[in-house]
Protein backbone atom coordinates (compact mmCIF):
# COMPACT_ATOMS: atom_id res chain seq x y z
CA UNK A 1 0.00 0.00 0.00
CA UNK A 2 1.65 3.29 -1.21
CA UNK A 3 1.14 6.18 1.68
CA UNK A 4 0.35 9.77 0.88
CA UNK A 5 0.41 12.92 3.19
CA UNK A 6 -2.78 15.06 2.99
CA UNK A 7 -3.56 18.25 4.96
CA UNK A 8 -6.18 20.69 5.44
CA UNK A 9 -4.24 24.20 4.99
CA UNK A 10 -7.63 26.51 5.58
CA UNK A 11 -7.74 25.52 9.38
CA UNK A 12 -4.94 28.14 9.57
CA UNK A 13 -1.21 27.00 7.64
CA UNK A 14 0.71 29.64 5.40
CA UNK A 15 2.82 28.66 2.49
CA UNK A 16 5.83 28.84 4.39
CA UNK A 17 4.25 25.82 7.13
CA UNK A 18 3.18 23.70 3.58
CA UNK A 19 6.80 23.85 2.10
CA UNK A 20 8.07 22.98 5.27
CA UNK A 21 5.40 19.59 5.66
CA UNK A 22 6.02 18.77 1.97
CA UNK A 23 10.21 18.77 2.29
CA UNK A 24 9.92 16.34 5.56
CA UNK A 25 7.25 14.18 4.03
CA UNK A 26 9.89 14.16 0.31
CA UNK A 27 12.55 13.59 2.56
CA UNK A 28 10.86 11.04 4.31
CA UNK A 29 9.44 9.02 0.93
CA UNK A 30 6.01 9.29 1.48
CA UNK A 31 5.01 8.47 -2.10
CA UNK A 32 3.21 12.16 -2.18
CA UNK A 33 1.52 15.27 -0.07
CA UNK A 34 -1.68 16.81 -1.03
CA UNK A 35 -3.38 19.51 -0.05
CA UNK A 36 -7.60 19.98 0.24
CA UNK A 37 -8.88 22.56 -1.42
CA UNK A 38 -11.00 24.51 0.62
CA UNK A 39 -11.28 28.37 1.32
CA UNK A 40 -12.70 28.36 5.25
CA UNK A 41 -11.95 26.62 8.25
CA UNK A 42 -13.97 24.07 9.33
CA UNK A 43 -14.67 22.73 13.30
CA UNK A 44 -12.67 24.71 16.07
CA UNK A 45 -10.41 27.31 14.97
CA UNK A 46 -10.47 30.69 13.17
CA UNK A 47 -8.24 29.50 10.14
CA UNK A 48 -6.38 32.57 10.78
CA UNK A 49 -3.80 33.76 9.21
CA UNK A 50 -6.31 32.59 6.28
CA UNK A 51 -6.31 29.89 3.50
CA UNK A 52 -4.20 29.35 0.96
CA UNK A 53 -5.21 28.88 -2.75
CA UNK A 54 -4.87 24.92 -3.95
CA UNK A 55 -3.43 25.84 -7.00
CA UNK A 56 -1.07 28.39 -5.98
CA UNK A 57 0.45 26.54 -3.28
CA UNK A 58 1.06 23.37 -5.55
CA UNK A 59 2.44 25.87 -8.13
CA UNK A 60 4.70 26.45 -5.66
CA UNK A 61 5.44 23.15 -4.10
CA UNK A 62 6.48 21.94 -7.94
CA UNK A 63 9.41 24.25 -7.80
CA UNK A 64 10.64 24.12 -3.93
CA UNK A 65 10.45 20.59 -4.06
CA UNK A 66 12.19 17.91 -6.47
CA UNK A 67 10.70 14.67 -6.08
CA UNK A 68 7.08 13.92 -4.49
CA UNK A 69 4.26 14.30 -5.85
CA UNK A 70 1.31 16.17 -5.28
CA UNK A 71 -2.72 17.23 -5.80
CA UNK A 72 -5.38 18.18 -3.90
CA UNK A 73 -7.98 16.13 -2.53
CA UNK A 74 -9.95 17.20 -3.67
CA UNK A 75 -11.03 20.43 -5.67
CA UNK A 76 -14.77 21.33 -5.84
CA UNK A 77 -16.05 21.96 -9.09
CA UNK A 78 -17.54 24.72 -8.06
CA UNK A 79 -14.47 26.73 -7.71
CA UNK A 80 -13.06 26.81 -11.05
CA UNK A 81 -13.96 27.00 -15.04
CA UNK A 82 -12.73 23.58 -16.75
CA UNK A 83 -10.98 25.60 -18.85
CA UNK A 84 -8.65 28.02 -16.83
CA UNK A 85 -8.43 24.74 -14.51
CA UNK A 86 -7.10 22.65 -17.39
CA UNK A 87 -4.00 25.49 -17.82
CA UNK A 88 -3.44 25.81 -14.89
CA UNK A 89 -2.96 22.50 -13.56
CA UNK A 90 -1.17 21.75 -17.17
CA UNK A 91 0.94 24.36 -16.35
CA UNK A 92 1.78 23.28 -12.80
CA UNK A 93 2.15 19.82 -14.00
CA UNK A 94 5.70 21.37 -16.22
CA UNK A 95 6.50 23.07 -13.36
CA UNK A 96 7.11 20.43 -11.14
CA UNK A 97 8.49 18.01 -14.31
CA UNK A 98 5.24 15.65 -14.24
CA UNK A 99 4.65 15.75 -10.63
CA UNK A 100 1.04 17.36 -10.31
CA UNK A 101 -2.36 15.03 -9.64
CA UNK A 102 -5.58 16.94 -9.72
CA UNK A 103 -9.00 15.39 -7.75
CA UNK A 104 -12.33 16.52 -8.53
CA UNK A 105 -15.22 16.12 -6.15
CA UNK A 106 -18.94 17.58 -6.40
CA UNK A 107 -18.33 20.17 -3.39
CA UNK A 108 -20.03 19.76 -0.08
CA UNK A 109 -19.25 22.85 1.96
CA UNK A 110 -22.11 25.41 1.61
CA UNK A 111 -20.92 27.75 4.02
CA UNK A 112 -17.95 28.34 2.30
CA UNK A 113 -19.38 29.73 -0.96
CA UNK A 114 -21.73 31.87 1.36
CA UNK A 115 -18.42 33.77 2.82
CA UNK A 116 -16.72 33.59 -0.64
CA UNK A 117 -19.06 34.79 -3.11
CA UNK A 118 -19.21 31.51 -5.12
CA UNK A 119 -22.67 29.92 -6.21
CA UNK A 120 -23.58 26.57 -4.65
CA UNK A 121 -26.10 25.06 -6.85
CA UNK A 122 -27.99 22.07 -5.93
CA UNK A 123 -26.42 18.47 -5.39
CA UNK A 124 -27.55 17.42 -8.24
CA UNK A 125 -26.46 20.41 -10.50
CA UNK A 126 -23.02 20.04 -8.81
CA UNK A 127 -22.74 16.12 -10.06
CA UNK A 128 -23.80 16.97 -13.59
CA UNK A 129 -21.02 19.81 -13.67
CA UNK A 130 -18.69 17.73 -12.26
CA UNK A 131 -19.17 15.48 -14.97
CA UNK A 132 -18.74 17.76 -17.92
CA UNK A 133 -15.73 19.18 -16.38
CA UNK A 134 -14.23 15.51 -16.05
CA UNK A 135 -15.30 15.18 -20.15
CA UNK A 136 -13.65 18.76 -20.96
CA UNK A 137 -10.42 18.63 -19.18
CA UNK A 138 -9.46 14.85 -19.91
CA UNK A 139 -10.45 16.36 -23.74
CA UNK A 140 -8.67 19.35 -23.85
CA UNK A 141 -5.11 17.52 -22.13
CA UNK A 142 -5.84 14.45 -24.94
CA UNK A 143 -6.31 16.17 -27.94
CA UNK A 144 -3.73 15.74 -30.26
CA UNK A 145 -1.28 18.39 -31.42
CA UNK A 146 -2.38 20.86 -34.18
CA UNK A 147 -5.90 19.74 -33.47
CA UNK A 148 -8.29 21.83 -31.77
CA UNK A 149 -10.92 20.80 -29.16
CA UNK A 150 -14.92 21.80 -29.38
CA UNK A 151 -17.18 20.95 -26.94
CA UNK A 152 -21.42 21.62 -26.15
CA UNK A 153 -22.57 20.28 -22.78
CA UNK A 154 -25.10 21.69 -20.89
CA UNK A 155 -23.25 24.20 -18.47
CA UNK A 156 -19.62 24.19 -20.56
CA UNK A 157 -19.57 25.22 -24.00
CA UNK A 158 -15.96 25.15 -25.69
CA UNK A 159 -15.58 25.97 -29.91
CA UNK A 160 -12.28 25.81 -31.92
CA UNK A 161 -10.13 25.24 -28.70
CA UNK A 162 -6.70 24.94 -29.16
CA UNK A 163 -6.22 22.92 -26.05
CA UNK A 164 -2.70 24.14 -24.86
CA UNK A 165 -0.95 24.04 -23.03
CA UNK A 166 0.11 20.26 -23.23
CA UNK A 167 0.81 18.63 -19.82
CA UNK A 168 4.20 16.49 -19.56
CA UNK A 169 2.20 13.87 -18.33
CA UNK A 170 1.37 11.75 -21.25
CA UNK A 171 -2.63 11.72 -21.15
CA UNK A 172 -2.29 14.62 -18.89
CA UNK A 173 -1.41 14.30 -15.18
CA UNK A 174 -3.61 11.63 -13.46
CA UNK A 175 -7.45 12.10 -11.84
CA UNK A 176 -8.61 11.31 -9.21
CA UNK A 177 -12.43 11.20 -8.12
CA UNK A 178 -13.73 11.23 -4.48
CA UNK A 179 -16.61 10.84 -2.69
CA UNK A 180 -18.93 8.67 -0.94
CA UNK A 181 -21.88 8.44 -2.67
CA UNK A 182 -23.26 5.34 -4.13
CA UNK A 183 -24.10 6.16 -7.58
CA UNK A 184 -22.32 8.98 -9.29
CA UNK A 185 -18.96 8.71 -7.62
CA UNK A 186 -17.73 5.35 -8.37
CA UNK A 187 -19.24 5.52 -11.83
CA UNK A 188 -17.35 9.07 -12.69
CA UNK A 189 -14.01 7.14 -11.48
CA UNK A 190 -14.40 4.50 -13.74
CA UNK A 191 -15.03 6.35 -16.39
CA UNK A 192 -12.90 9.46 -16.26
CA UNK A 193 -10.47 9.08 -12.96
CA UNK A 194 -7.00 7.05 -12.52
CA UNK A 195 -7.49 6.30 -8.95
CA UNK A 196 -10.95 6.62 -6.66
CA UNK A 197 -11.44 7.69 -3.39
CA UNK A 198 -13.22 7.14 -0.57
CA UNK A 199 -12.68 9.79 2.36
CA UNK A 200 -13.46 8.98 6.06
CA UNK A 201 -15.50 5.69 5.43
CA UNK A 202 -15.61 2.73 7.40
CA UNK A 203 -13.92 -0.38 5.96
CA UNK A 204 -16.86 -1.73 5.19
CA UNK A 205 -18.84 1.31 3.71
CA UNK A 206 -15.10 1.39 1.61
CA UNK A 207 -15.75 -2.11 1.03
CA UNK A 208 -19.01 -1.47 -0.84
CA UNK A 209 -17.73 1.10 -2.46
CA UNK A 210 -15.09 0.01 -4.31
CA UNK A 211 -17.02 -2.99 -4.99
CA UNK A 212 -19.50 -0.44 -7.02
CA UNK A 213 -16.28 1.07 -8.96
CA UNK A 214 -15.26 -1.93 -10.15
CA UNK A 215 -18.64 -3.05 -11.63
CA UNK A 216 -18.84 0.33 -12.91
CA UNK A 217 -15.46 -0.04 -14.87
CA UNK A 218 -16.77 -3.43 -15.84
CA UNK A 219 -19.79 -1.47 -17.13
CA UNK A 220 -17.98 0.94 -19.01
CA UNK A 221 -15.78 -1.88 -20.26
CA UNK A 222 -12.72 -0.97 -18.48
CA UNK A 223 -10.48 -3.13 -16.77
CA UNK A 224 -11.06 -2.86 -12.92
CA UNK A 225 -7.53 -3.34 -12.18
CA UNK A 226 -6.98 -0.45 -13.67
CA UNK A 227 -8.80 2.40 -11.25
CA UNK A 228 -6.26 2.55 -8.03
CA UNK A 229 -8.98 2.56 -4.75
CA UNK A 230 -7.81 4.58 -2.25
CA UNK A 231 -8.97 5.83 1.31
CA UNK A 232 -8.35 8.99 3.30
CA UNK A 233 -8.43 8.67 6.87
CA UNK A 234 -7.31 10.73 9.85
CA UNK A 235 -4.30 9.41 11.99
CA UNK A 236 -2.95 10.17 15.12
CA UNK A 237 -0.06 8.77 15.79
CA UNK A 238 2.15 8.25 19.24
CA UNK A 239 4.16 5.71 21.34
CA UNK A 240 3.76 7.32 24.90
CA UNK A 241 1.08 9.13 27.12
CA UNK A 242 2.87 12.77 26.40
CA UNK A 243 2.38 12.28 22.85
CA UNK A 244 -0.79 11.14 23.02
CA UNK A 245 -2.29 14.59 25.23
CA UNK A 246 0.07 16.97 22.66
CA UNK A 247 -1.46 14.76 19.22
CA UNK A 248 -5.34 14.51 20.34
CA UNK A 249 -5.23 18.18 21.53
CA UNK A 250 -4.92 18.96 17.46
CA UNK A 251 -7.37 16.67 16.90
CA UNK A 252 -10.07 18.13 19.84
CA UNK A 253 -9.36 21.15 18.08
CA UNK A 254 -11.16 20.06 14.54
CA UNK A 255 -14.27 19.21 16.66
CA UNK A 256 -15.81 15.78 18.61
CA UNK A 257 -16.36 14.18 14.99
CA UNK A 258 -12.70 14.13 13.83
CA UNK A 259 -12.45 11.19 16.26
CA UNK A 260 -14.95 9.20 13.66
CA UNK A 261 -12.75 9.67 10.95
CA UNK A 262 -9.47 8.34 11.28
CA UNK A 263 -7.06 5.79 12.99
CA UNK A 264 -5.74 6.47 16.36
CA UNK A 265 -3.17 5.07 18.36
CA UNK A 266 0.14 3.12 18.83
CA UNK A 267 1.89 2.09 15.40
CA UNK A 268 0.93 -1.24 15.66
CA UNK A 269 -2.43 -0.39 15.97
CA UNK A 270 -2.67 2.08 13.71
CA UNK A 271 -0.94 -0.79 11.32
CA UNK A 272 -3.55 -3.05 12.53
CA UNK A 273 -6.64 -0.78 11.09
CA UNK A 274 -5.61 0.45 8.21
CA UNK A 275 -4.63 -3.54 6.95
CA UNK A 276 -8.64 -4.08 7.25
CA UNK A 277 -8.44 -1.31 4.52
CA UNK A 278 -5.92 -3.14 2.63
CA UNK A 279 -8.08 -6.23 2.98
CA UNK A 280 -11.04 -4.98 1.09
CA UNK A 281 -9.01 -3.34 -1.82
CA UNK A 282 -7.30 -0.48 -1.26
CA UNK A 283 -4.09 0.21 -2.82
CA UNK A 284 -3.18 3.62 -1.49
CA UNK A 285 -3.22 5.68 1.87
CA UNK A 286 -3.85 9.07 2.22
CA UNK A 287 -3.03 9.95 6.15
CA UNK A 288 -4.61 13.23 7.21
CA UNK A 289 -2.24 15.30 9.20
CA UNK A 290 -4.23 17.71 11.42
CA UNK A 291 -1.04 19.95 13.16
CA UNK A 292 1.13 21.27 10.54
CA UNK A 293 4.14 21.83 12.98
CA UNK A 294 4.26 18.95 14.05
CA UNK A 295 6.93 16.88 11.98
CA UNK A 296 7.91 14.36 14.40
CA UNK A 297 4.64 12.77 13.85
CA UNK A 298 5.55 12.22 10.16
CA UNK A 299 8.99 10.80 11.35
CA UNK A 300 7.31 8.58 13.44
CA UNK A 301 4.82 7.31 10.76
CA UNK A 302 7.53 6.54 7.83
CA UNK A 303 9.68 4.50 10.73
CA UNK A 304 6.81 2.71 12.61
CA UNK A 305 4.07 2.63 10.41
CA UNK A 306 4.96 2.69 6.12
CA UNK A 307 7.27 -0.06 6.72
CA UNK A 308 4.52 -2.20 8.02
CA UNK A 309 2.32 -1.48 5.05
CA UNK A 310 4.29 -1.75 1.94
Amino acid sequence: MLVRIWVEPQQGAPYDALLAMARVAEELGFDAFFCSDHYLAEGGGDGRPGPTDALITLAGIARDTKTIRFGTLVSPVTFRLPGPLAIAVAQIDAMSGGRVELGLGAGWYETEHLAYGIPFPPLAERLERLEEQLKVITGLWRTPDAERFSFRGKYYSFVDSPALPKPVQLGGPPLIVGGRGKARAPSLAAQFAVEYNVPFAPARQAADLFGRARMECERHHRDPHSLVLSVALTVCCWTNETEMRHRLRAVEQYGATMRDRGVFGTPDQIVEHVLTYSAVGAERLYLHILDLKDVDELGLLAAEVVPKLI
